[in-house]
């Protein structure tokens, strides 16, 4: 797997992934559990972002540094960009999800930090694991993009047909089969995973709910990546544009949470991306498709399916 990025580069980006962790599990940490509100939820979604354009800008000046080409420069910097863009995305669906289980055990808002912060660690280390397996594929085996493509557009496909609907989480079998090897509490205890009820320690319902979080992250990661593959084989590209998404999804969670409601459509727009990311990817060996195409598209649905949630959207009952 080759990458156009130095060596420092891939440095100064494990250093800002540490950094993040650092400032989330020790700084934010003597908050204690509190609830976020959309103001805060805000500042930091406007800090991640600012920080992967910035990230993304140091990325322009290395390749044009390393190659002495502005061209390829800008194009490289086009494909981080288009792949953060696709995996924000994708990350709304995650939140969509997230949303259901937190409603759905009655997590108290000030507890939901902690299980966001956990699972983005998590999802951090298997992204990478998959993405280095994913470039490894396609690197010996030309015909994995075919695979990817098709499953893409089967997947888009699906989650057009399941837009809308409620998902049931009583039959869940991750659910199921946690509550049938495991005695559960029924009540919380603080932010613990673990708590004593009669002489023996067992699972409190935060601990279900890290799980299924964790088990979510599986589910959409097998999504994500090879949509990411599809704008570009640069295993940097796709690893650093994939995890500082991720950094910024608890922020944009409680953030998104507030105003779920208003964008009802948009699971149509983003199973419409992924059936567009899929197909690019099945024509790659006929046609590519040029990246600021695959990015104004992506940008075009995003845009048109949120007006058109918040034109059709019911008016709120009054007070």
């Amino acid at each position: 797997m080759e990458t156009i990025a130095p060596l420092w580069l891939w440095l100064t980006f494990g250093v800002i992934v540490l950094t993040s962790l650092f400032i989330d599990f020790v700084v934010l940490k003597k908050q204690g559990a509190h609830d976020i509100g959309v103001k805060e939820a805000l500042n930091w979604s406007i800090i991640w972002i600012a920080l992967s354009f910035v990230f993304n800008g140091l990325f322009w000046w290395a390749v044009k540094d390393s190659t002495g080409s502005t061209e390829l420069a800008n194009t490289k910097s086009l494909e981080f960009l288009t792949g953060y863009l696709i995996e924000k995305s994708l990350a709304v669906d995650n939140i969509f999800v997230f949303l259901m289980i937190f409603t759905y055990f009655a997590v108290p808002s000030p507890f939901q930090k902690r299980v966001l912060m956990i699972g983005i660690v998590g999802a951090i280390v298997l992204r990478t694991v998959m993405i280095l397996a994913g470039g490894w594929l396609m690197a010996e085996f030309h015909w994995v993009l075919y695979v990817f493509g098709a499953f893409l557009v089967l997947t888009g496909i699906k989650m057009w047909w399941a837009a809308g609907k409620e998902p049931d989480l009583n039959n869940n079998p991750a659910l199921k089969l946690l509550r049938k090897y495991m005695q559960i509490s029924k009540n919380y205890d603080g932010e613990k995973f673990w708590t004593i009820e009669n002489g023996k320690k067992i699972a409190t319902p935060l601990f279900m709910v890290i799980c299924l979080i964790a088990l979510t992250d599986v589910i959409f990661a097998v999504d994500s990546i090879p949509a990411i593959f599809a704008i570009t084989s640069d295993p940097f590209i796709v690893l650093t544009s994939n995890v500082l998404a991720i950094l910024g999804l608890r922020a944009m969670y409680f953030l998104l949470a507030a105003v779920a409601h208003k964008f009802h459509l948009l699971n149509y727009g983003l199973a419409v991306i992924l059936i567009f990311i899929g197909t690019k990817m099945c024509l790659i060996d006929i046609y590519k498709i040029p990246v600021s195409i695959s990015l104004a598209v992506v940008i075009g649905i995003l845009i048109l399916t949120m007006v058109l949630s918040v034109r059709t959207a019911k008016p709120e009952p009054r007070a």
